[in-house]
């Protein structure tokens, strides 16, 4: 069983390396997509890892704006077209980091096989805070001088905004595990449905609802698993979850999610080594 995992990233590149030899494996391939706006060639040095590919076709990533959607259906292509028959698209950031060992992760896989983990709530029912995300016009994606008194005009003078081909929308978070199909279900089915594509261009954080909402709305929605195996703390609030640190170490030992975000180099240090400890001794023991 192969497993492509999708890196999402601009920020440490030493980060990156490291997250890629925590869960090397043969059976495991990293593409990093690095945001159009940030020079490459720091990352180039990670070549040297024969399971390392960068996706060519570099997207200028917005926080909050669809331009991250086009990225992610950019790799997923870029991914599909290598031809080589991946069994589950890993999609993570630069600031993910394993909680697991590869085996435990390949043992997951095998066991979940035709299931397709990512966290959804109804957007109308449950999660009814991120309705304005998708009734109002956002500008987010876009840069003119003028945009957000534009934005407030256009909301103040139209009526509230409705999804398209009759969808109900779901969302929540970004990242997810899912077989190549069915990430290609939903390329294809915003690209192929220009008005829902001008839609979701005009929408806040669509990265955190676009995939839901087509998956929901399909014929694989029983395939859906209401989880998608990352921890994270919000209990900082805002719109940002806490960088994780050495103060999280046991309740990172005790979940069973496989990864864990966000953490980052500086903050973090000391809890990436005890993790790597964590691992490597996890690993270590499920061998014996």
């Amino acid at each position: 069983m192969k497993i492509a995992h999708l890196i999402l990233t601009y920020t440490n590149p030493q980060l990156t390396e490291r997250l890629i030899k925590a869960i090397a494996h043969p059976q495991f391939d990293f593409y990093i997509h690095v945001d159009k706006k940030f020079s490459i060639e720091p990352y180039l040095y990670l070549r040297k890892y024969p399971n390392v590919y960068f996706i060519k076709d570099r997207e200028d990533v917005r926080w909050a704006g669809y331009n991250t959607i086009k990225a992610t259906f950019k790799c997923i292509k870029e991914i599909v077209a290598t031809g080589i028959e991946y069994e589950y698209i890993n999609f993570m950031s630069g600031q993910d980091y394993p909680l697991k060992s590869a085996e435990y992760m390949l043992n997951f896989f095998e066991h979940n096989k035709g299931k397709q983990f990512i966290e959804y709530q109804s957007i109308e029912r449950v999660w009814v805070e991120a309705q304005p995300r998708i009734t109002k016009y956002h500008f987010t994606n876009f840069t003119f001088k003028g945009r957000h008194r534009l934005e407030w005009l256009i909301n103040k003078l139209t009526p509230k905004r409705s999804l398209p081909l009759d969808l109900k929308p779901y969302g929540k978070a970004m990242f997810w595990m899912m077989n190549p199909e069915r990430a290609m279900y939903v390329v294809n089915y915003v690209e192929n449905n220009p008005q829902l594509e001008r839609f979701f261009l005009l929408t806040w954080g669509s990265d955190e609802f676009v995939f839901q909402t087509v998956l929901m709305n399909s014929p694989y929605k029983n395939e859906l698993v209401n989880n998608d195996y990352r921890y994270i703390d919000w209990s900082a609030g805002g719109a940002h979850p806490k960088v994780l640190n050495l103060s999280d170490l046991e309740a990172l030992k005790k979940t069973e999610d496989l990864f864990a975000r966000k953490v980052n180099a500086e903050k973090s240090g000391k809890l990436l080594d005890e993790l790597d400890n964590f691992i490597s001794q996890s690993a270590q023991a499920a061998t014996t």
